[in-house]
């Protein structure tokens, strides 16, 4: 399931949490809200962001041949 977590502080900060998004989609997701919110100050990738690349290395991986020569 994809879900967007918010926490807004006192001082006018938010903080947002996404999770069930696989691979830098994510960023593709919270785009327009964070155009909305103002400046982003940081960003951390999470584990999901990651699994995204070791899925497809794999996928590469498998689909790969190797050919010879017939000489």
């Amino acid at each position: 399931m994809e879900t967007l977590e918010f926490i807004i502080y006192p001082d006018g900060r938010v903080q947002e949490k996404v999770t069930g998004i696989i691979g830098a989609s994510c960023a593709e997701v919270t785009a327009a809200i964070e155009a909305q919110l103002g400046l982003v100050l940081k960003q951390e990738t999470t584990s999901d962001y990651y699994n995204a690349n070791n899925v497809q290395q794999q996928n590469t991986a498998a689909n790969t041949q190797t050919t010879f020569s017939d000489w």
